[in-house]
Order: C-alpha cells, then structure tokens, then sequence
C-alpha cells in the first residue's frame, strides 16, 4: 500500500476496547510510545486488529494543538 501521508508509524497492536459503534485501538511504537486509534469496530474487524498484530498508524492533520495547565 503505498500513499501520501508522510507521518506513518509503525508498531504492534496492544490493546483493542470494543464500544457499541467504535472501537480504541492502542498502537505501541518501538520504544514504549503508544498511538491511540479511534476506528469504526466494522473497519477494526475487517482490519484484523487484535493484540499482537503489526499495524501502521497514519497521521494526516492540517493542525496539531497544544495547552499547558494555568
């Protein structure tokens, strides 16, 4: 699969919390870092997605926002 979005970031499957209409993914990096992945539990399933499996993160924002506390 090839696209554009440059920032993919590969890494194994940790944790899969199925809701009633979507599931929350949670994508562990080489290095601890985890990504966490707000999907459909249709495209979860379709995907395979379970602890253990490799899975790629693709991160496609015109905006990141930051605050610090007061």
């Amino acid at each position: 699969m090839q696209i554009s979005a440059r920032n993919q970031f590969e890494g194994v499957v940790k944790e899969v919390k199925e809701g009633v209409v979507t599931a929350e993914v949670v994508l562990e990096l080489p290095g601890g870092v985890e990504i966490v992945a707000v999907v459909t539990i249709d495209s979860a399933r379709r995907l395979g997605l379970a602890p253990g499996k490799p899975a790629i993160a693709v991160v496609k924002a015109t905006d990141v926002m930051l605050g610090v506390p007061e």
